[in-house]
């Protein structure tokens, strides 16, 4: 099976792990999830490391492992596990409290400094009275239009799904843009094959 990593982080006030479980809700709502000696070795080298993960096998084939860590915890072990083969990555924002959104810019800055990767921004706790709208957080994120900023409840199956399905499109996007550029090597062709075929998968995922 082929499995993908895709990061979530966020201030820690954004509510990371809380994304995460909710996500990991759908892939028992298909069966409980059986893992391969590879990513079981995988998940428990994360989980000691202290990185929330969640397991969503996609058909099959695919599965997605979602890597949780909130800012306070990235140490340079932590990275170093990140960098590992990390397909995108998930920006949560905690839309009520906007004295967090000058922290969470350069949380995006220095993501973006080491992962050439596609990332999708989430405000959420848009169920919150006062919760900042998702145009705002992009201006004051100053984000260009190509990085989708959506709103999010961490604990709506839908919603998550929304996000991930926005960050898919966007991996797909880019892999697509390297196989007909021809800029890829072998090894990076068919890690693009594999992460479009996952990409539709995802955005097809039911909850």
């Amino acid at each position: 099976m082929a499995t993908f990593k895709i990061i979530v982080t966020g201030i820690s006030t954004a509510a990371t792990s809380l994304f995460i479980r909710t996500a990991s809700i759908s892939a028992t709502k298909h069966g409980t999830p059986r893992l391969s000696v590879s990513d079981a070795a995988t998940l428990h080298r994360l989980s000691a490391a202290g990185l929330e993960v969640g397991y969503l096998p996609i058909d099959t084939d695919y599965a997605l492992l979602l890597v949780g860590i909130a800012a306070s915890g990235l140490t340079e072990e932590v990275w170093e596990h990140l960098s590992i083969g990390k397909l995108g990555y998930v920006v949560l924002v905690d839309s009520c409290k906007p004295a967090t959104l000058t922290a969470t810019q350069g949380l995006i800055r220095r993501f973006a400094s080491l992962f050439q990767t596609p990332f999708v921004v989430a405000a959420n706790k848009q169920d919150h009275l006062g919760a900042l709208p998702p145009s705002y957080i992009r201006t004051r994120l100053g984000l260009p239009c190509n990085v989708p900023v959506l709103p999010c409840i961490d604990y709506e199956l839908r919603s998550v799904h929304t996000v991930l399905a926005a960050l898919c499109t966007a991996i797909e996007a880019r892999s697509t843009a390297l196989l007909v550029g021809g800029s890829a090597d072998d090894g990076e062709r068919n890690n693009c094959t594999h992460s479009r075929r996952s990409a539709r998968l995802v955005r097809r995922w039911r909850f």
